[in-house]
C-alpha cells in the first residue's frame, strides 16, 4: 500500500501534554554530548562536558533564562512523537518498517526550559513520490499549554519503495 497523497494538509491535534523535566533534559543533553562515550583518546566523556546550561538551574538563571535549558534538538522528542501519530494511522499507508529519517529543521520561538508544558499539533505539508519511495513532509508546530510558540519543528521522512522480488532460479522452478 503506499502512502495515501490525500493526508497533505491533514491536521493532528495536540495530544496530551508533555512536561518538560530536569531529569529529561539531563538525560538528553548528555546523550547529544555523548557523556559516557569513548572520546578520541579512549577515555569516556564526563558529564561535566555538557554545558551547565543544561545541568544546573543556577547556571541557566545567571544566563536569564528562567529554568535549565534543553538543547535546541531536544524538540525532536515531541516531534518524532507526534510523527508517530500519522505514522501509526493505518489510513495513511505508511509501511513504518521502510521509513527513513531523511531530515529535520527547527526554528525557535523561545527556548525549551524546565518546568515548560507542551503541547505538538501535527501538520502533513507535503507526500511526494520520487523514484518510487514517498517524500513525506511534516511540521510540528510546539507551543506551551496556553499557546506560545515554543518550536516549529519540520521532518522529512522518506518511506522506501517495496523491494522487487528476486528472481527465481532455476533451482526454484523459473
Amino acid at each position: 500500500m503506499a502512502v495515501d497523497q490525500s493526508f497533505v494538509g491533514r491536521t493532528y491535534p495536540p495530544e496530551g501534554v508533555y512536561e518538560v523535566s530536569a531529569e529529561k533534559v539531563r538525560e538528553f543533553a548528555s546523550a547529544v554530548a555523548g557523556a559516557g562515550s569513548a572520546t578520541a583518546l579512549g577515555g569516556p566523556l564526563a558529564t561535566a562536558d555538557v554545558p551547565a546550561v543544561h545541568t544546573d538551574a543556577a547556571a541557566a538563571r545567571a544566563l536569564g533564562h528562567a529554568d535549565v535549558v534543553a538543547p535546541p534538538t531536544f524538540a525532536v522528542v515531541l516531534a518524532q512523537r507526534s510523527d508517530a501519530r500519522f505514522l501509526a494511522d493505518p489510513a495513511a499507508g505508511v509501511d513504518f518498517s521502510r521509513v527513513v529519517h531523511g531530515e529535520q529543521s527547527f526554528t525557535h520561538h523561545r527556548p525549551v526550559v524546565v518546568g515548560d508544558r507542551l503541547v505538538t499539533t501535527l501538520h502533513v505539508d507535503g507526500v511526494r513520490v520520487a523514484a518510487g519511495n514517498a517524500i513525506v513532509t511534516t511540521r510540528n508546530e510546539i507551543a506551551t499549554e496556553s499557546g506560545e510558540p515554543v518550536c516549529t519543528a519540520t521532518s522529512v521522512l522518506v518511506v522506501r519503495a517495496p523491494e522487487a522480488p528476486a528472481p527465481r532460479t532455476q533451482e526454484e522452478g523459473a
